[in-house]
């Protein structure tokens, strides 16, 4: 899944509590030499990230629909464009492989189209199943986007865990560490500008030279997502951006952790997805929309439930970073998505710009409200200052202007 998991929020008539600047923050490399398959980069100052806003897509269409998947990658495509002319901020594509709903198996293709249309708008994934990639290909593919879009991509790395798609693959689940590890190692030594040689476990190359490079120096930057305790400790050791998927705690341990290895985490983004659908009416729009959830979290809940980690109840969990749906009006919606962003002390949320079982263009008039008022609201309040990350307390705490300040991006 794209491994931001929410629930389908129950959408009963007055209740509206539980409804349901593209600048590159990153290490530049000085030096590359390999110490035990890692890269060595020296570190420059970084100002604490802006705030940002975008929109996620996975691109599906369930069997029966009365609309085809063309229907979809034309009016998602549509919708990014329309969205980056209205400065909505990023682009996420989530994947996964073999689902019957067509669930997007390849970014890149998708990648190069959001490029080809945006002028503005970061281009990432949340996240990209990396133990199915080769490494060299990978950074070929992300090198040549970065190309493309002038320097707008990112990339969010993760472990894959959907027992089906390692038997199609091929690649046993045991391997699933390690083949990630070595893939991270790999893009940075690759982005590097020079010639490396890797003696990995699952990879060995001998001084090989990856053209081309890409336009941002060291290459894209990279997310990772953060569900287990050895998930934030690798976080922590790469030094990458994070997309928290669970329990609150993880966000703590992943910011004491990285302030006792001597880095500051308020210089990383903290992204994650979170449905909003911005409305005047939400009991003509919520019902439709909240059918097209249950689906979305009963085939996530049915990967959950083959690799033994739980199921789509698991996502309702109460010490889980809120992911619901949200359903308001423009007011509304600002407000929750400034406390959402305070809470947790987040850089980056994106919410839903399409749902599986309804054509994109169902969703676009709620994401152009979304990027042209929800998302300036949140950079008129007044604690809208430059974003101090803090470490985030339980769900019930809401936010005050005290808690945290953040300042979305702005492009002029």
């Amino acid at each position: 899944m794209s491994e931001a998991a929410f629930a389908c929020a129950d959408r009963s008539p007055g209740a509206l509590d539980e409804r349901v600047s593209p600048r590159c923050d990153r290490p530049t490399v000085s030096e590359t030499a390999l110490r035990g398959g890692r890269r060595r980069v020296s570190r420059v100052a970084v100002v604490a990230p802006s705030v940002r806003f975008g929109v996620a897509h996975d691109f599906r269409c369930p069997p029966g629909s009365d609309y085809t998947l063309q229907d979809v990658y034309s009016q998602t495509i549509e919708q990014i464009r329309r969205l980056d002319e209205l400065g909505l901020d990023e682009v996420w594509f989530s994947e996964h492989h073999f689902v019957e709903d067509g669930y997007l198996p390849s970014f890149a293709p998708v990648a190069g189209a959001a490029a080809a249309v945006t002028g503005q708008m970061r281009i990432s994934t949340s996240i990209s199943i990396v133990p199915f990639s080769h490494p060299l290909r990978l950074a070929e593919d992300l090198a040549i986007l970065d190309q493309l879009s002038g320097g707008r991509i990112e990339f969010g790395v993760g472990l894959g865990y959907a027992v089906h798609e390692f038997k199609g693959f091929g690649v046993p689940v045991s391997h699933r560490v390690s083949r990630t590890e070595e893939c991270v190692d790999i893009l940075q030594l690759a982005w590097s500008g020079e010639r490396f040689s890797y003696p990995g476990k699952r990879y060995q190359f001998d001084d090989v030279r990856v053209t081309p490079d890409p336009v941002q120096p060291g290459g894209p930057p990279l997310w990772m997502a953060v569900s287990s305790g050895p998930s934030v400790g690798r976080a922590v050791r790469y030094g990458v951006n994070v997309l928290p998927q669970g329990p609150v705690s993880l966000l703590d341990a992943w910011r004491e952790q990285s302030s006792a290895a001597g880095a500051d985490p308020s210089e990383k983004r903290v992204g994650i997805i979170r449905g909003f659908v911005v409305t005047d009416d939400p009991e003509r729009d919520w019902p439709r929309l909240r059918a097209a959830e249950r689906y979305r979290m009963k085939v996530y809940g049915q990967f959950f439930e083959e690799a033994g980690l739980g199921d789509s109840d698991t996502f309702n969990q109460h010490e889980r970073i809120n992911q619901r749906t949200f359903v308001g009006n423009v007011d509304e919606c600002a407000a929750e998505l400034t406390a959402f962003v305070q809470r947790y002390g987040l850089t980056d949320v994106v919410t839903w710009g399409s749902a599986p079982g309804l054509q994109p263009v169902v969703l676009s008039p709620s994401m152009e409200l979304f990027a042209a008022e929800v998302a300036p609201a949140f950079a008129a309040t007044p604690a809208a200052a430059p974003c101090s990350p803090r470490r985030a307390s339980s769900p019930a705490d809401s936010s005050s202007a005290s808690s945290s300040s953040c300042r979305r991006s702005g492009r002029g």
